[in-house]
């Protein structure tokens, strides 16, 4: 009797481990390296990002992890090769504005679903874009940028770093609201659409602040408009938007990691809890500020809604621009 009632002890203390057998991998979380896959080039502000929070986790994890750039198709290409992925943990995806909240209404086909495919863990944070010209295109302000292209209209071009991206939505917006018909030209990444707007191939640019600051900074580019509500501390001269007439208006560009739907919950929670710390980490966020991006860690919930409501409201700017993308 006495040792059946020990057996009874001994089982009943290891039962934890069987009926929630993801708590041992979670314990165990990371035993190998991670992959972390980033939908933009590099070089741009998404990957600069990621590759800030790639090396503070390998710091806490004791594992390397590895930045992966799928860039394509406003990030709708790696978001794709993140969706399909085993959801095991081993696969962390840089989500964003425009491939999870943008590309499910603009279009017509993804090779994922955004509202199914994913696990929000956590907001890293957002940030502006600044609308910049030539500095031979004789504007100033937005009212002399909207008059230069209403005198001329369909034959300004800008560039942005990807159709379906929050600049080429933004820019669309801004196009709705002024009234005016700047066609878009998409670049494969920033870095091409900023080259050919210092070497004249086109007039104007629209792209997130973090990659527009050294051409502006050395004169090879003058900022019109950022695109937030309040300015930019590294761009304290440059109005806003709804400073320069169009009131209300407000696009910022949000990056977040998530998983692939199915990943173990106990999994999730310890990203979560690291990713917050090196979001909250002193040195990260002085690193956040430098690159013009207000860190804003989220819990898992709050991300999840913060997502949906930001696609529907992408949705209805994408229906009243009238744009759709094959």
């Amino acid at each position: 009797m006495l040792h059946v009632k020990s057996l009874l002890i001994a089982t009943a203390a290891l039962a934890p481990w069987w009926l929630n057998p993801t708590a041992v991998i979670a314990q165990s979380y990371p035993s190998k390296p991670v992959r972390y896959i980033v939908p933009f080039p590099a070089g741009a502000s998404p990957d600069i990002v990621g590759r800030l929070m790639a090396d503070r986790l390998s710091r806490i994890w004791g594992q390397q992890v590895i930045v992966d750039n799928r860039s394509g198709a406003g990030g709708t290409v790696g978001a794709g090769i993140a969706a399909r992925a085993a959801p095991d943990g081993y696969t962390l995806f840089q989500c964003n504005i425009a491939s999870n909240a943008i590309a499910g209404s603009l279009y017509a086909k993804l090779p994922y679903d955004p509202s199914r495919d994913f696990a929000p863990i956590t907001r890293i944070g957002t940030t502006a874009s600044v609308l910049i010209v030539h500095p031979s295109l004789p504007v100033t302000t937005v009212a002399e940028f909207i008059a230069h292209a209403k005198a001329n209209p369909g034959k300004l071009s800008y560039g942005s770093s990807a159709a379906g991206t929050s600049p080429h939505l933004g820019m669309e917006l801004f196009n709705t609201l002024a009234k005016t018909n700047v066609v878009h030209i998409a670049y494969k990444g920033a870095p091409q659409a900023i080259s050919d707007l210092i070497g004249g191939q086109v007039p104007v640019a629209i792209s997130n602040i973090p990659a527009l600051l050294p051409p502006i900074q050395s004169g090879r580019a003058r900022a019109i408009a950022v695109t937030s509500l309040k300015r930019a501390a590294q761009l304290p001269t440059t109005p806003t938007m709804d400073e320069s007439g169009l009131k209300g208006f407000e696009v910022t560009s949000w990056y977040g990691v998530c998983a692939p739907a199915g990943t173990a919950e106990s999994v999730l929670n310890k990203i979560h809890a690291d990713l917050s710390k090196v979001l909250l980490a002193p040195d990260v966020q002085q690193r956040m500020t430098e690159m013009v991006i207000d860190a804003e860690p989220t819990s898992r919930e709050a991300f999840a809604t913060f997502t949906r409501t930001e696609t529907k409201r992408w949705a209805q700017v994408v229906k009243d621009a009238g744009l759709a993308l094959q």
